[in-house]
């Protein structure tokens, strides 16, 4: 029986379906995490064979001793994993501690985890890339801007979502961010790529193939979300586009991925760029080796009819799946923000859209700033049905 040790897999809330996954293809499933056991939801309790509560997931140290107890108790770990862009480099460092080779080390972290890094590896992808500069002193970042013009974008190199990240549009605006970016925190300063967030989403085998691919479409941008409060729009689309396709293909190829879960993000130009394409373009933007946050495995699943949850299990216990893809539609995430004045009600919605429904619920604080506080989970046969879907339940009063 290979042993299989999950960190926080009480967080987010619907990762304990990966776990079931894994026990249900007969995998030991052994948990970390530093939620209370009794206070752990019933379905991740059944889901696990073990687990081990220390009083911090960031101290190190008890998370290294709790995979050192259960190598004492079980034998040797077979793979270590979170799925969670937080513990990426923890994962990294406790497989590379306890020689688990079915996942990143160490030494790959800079290139999945940097975006300065990861601009390498899209280029010889053959993916174009925004221009950038690793902020040092105000002078040579107007060097840059000098360069690539205003607007600007500034965000950690080494970050997660859009925390911390800001548009700059003038001298002004670039003198403030010099006031307020934190001393400690080494930030990528981009050229302004006018463009809809397209992601390729995949499960990758151990041969580095696809088993399962979808991909999903932003249109609006993140930054703006967290940044003016507003409210959050996503969808899955039914159909992968085939040149988002290509250019995932060949991402997981040039950055030697195999055995995940993938979210890659790429952008796709609203209008031509000198240097990086015309409009309708994919060009780079950066890798994610995790599933795409939230509730975005559900959406998939409910788009095409799947579950992506048992598909990624197959490929960790038998390198491969049988589980059919059915019915193709879009799927809509719609996050509404508390304090807007929508003209339609939650039983306006609920009345009009019911039967398009998958998920109807509040936001996790945690998740709000990018996500909203209310959420809309539906689906559609048609983008114009999902359309109209939008313009309604996001119209507010005058």
């Amino acid at each position: 029986m290979k042993n299989f040790i999950f960190i926080s897999p009480n967080f987010p809330t619907n990762y304990w379906q990966f776990c079931k996954e894994l026990k249900n293809n007969g995998l030991n499933v052994l948990g970390i995490g530093d939620q209370p056991y009794d206070d752990l939801s019933n379905d991740l309790k059944e889901s696990l064979n073990e687990y081990y509560k220390v009083d911090s997931l960031e101290n190190y140290d008890e998370v290294y001793r709790a995979v050192a107890f259960f190598i004492h108790k079980y034998g040797p770990i077979d793979w270590l994993e979170s799925n969670n862009e937080y513990w990426l480099e923890r994962d990294a460092k406790l497989r590379t501690a306890y020689h688990i080779t079915s996942g990143f080390q160490e030494e790959d972290i800079p290139r999945i985890k940097f975006k300065s890094k990861m601009k390498e590896f899209y280029t010889k992808a053959g993916i174009p890339v925004a221009r950038y500069h690793l902020v040092d002193t105000i002078e040579n970042c107007k060097k840059f801007i000098k360069k690539v013009g205003y607007p600007v974008i500034t965000k950690p190199d080494n970050g997660v979502g859009a925390a911390d990240t800001y548009k700059i549009s003038n001298d002004s605006e670039l003198a403030s961010f010099f006031e307020i970016k934190q001393e400690n925190v080494q930030y990528i300063m981009e050229e302004f790529i006018n463009a809809e967030i397209n992601s390729y989403d995949a499960i990758i085998d151990a041969d580095g193939n696809p088993m399962f691919e979808t991909g999903n479409v932003t249109p609006m941008s993140v930054m703006d979300i967290v940044n003016n409060a507003d409210n959050s729009i996503y969808y899955i689309v039914n159909k992968l586009p085939a040149d988002t396709r290509k250019a995932g293909r060949a991402t997981v190829k040039s950055f030697g991925v195999k055995s995940r879960f993938i979210h890659f993000e790429f952008f796709r130009l609203l209008e031509d760029h000198e240097g990086m394409g015309k409009k309708g373009d994919i060009v780079a933007l950066e890798v994610n080796m995790r599933p795409c946050g939230g509730f975005t495995p559900d959406m998939i699943n409910f788009a095409h009819s799947t579950n992506v949850y048992k598909i990624w299990a197959d490929m960790i216990a038998f390198n491969k799946s049988t589980l059919p893809v059915g019915n193709h539609s879009y799927c809509a995430f719609a996050g509404l923000r508390d304090g807007k004045k929508f003209v339609m009600t939650h039983e306006d919605i609920m009345n009009k859209y019911g039967e398009h429904m998958k998920m109807v619920d509040r936001i996790p604080d945690v998740f709000s700033g990018a996500m909203g506080n209310q959420m809309y989970v539906a689906t559609f046969a048609t983008k114009r049905e999902m359309n109209s879907f939008y313009n309604n339940v996001l119209k507010c009063e005058e």
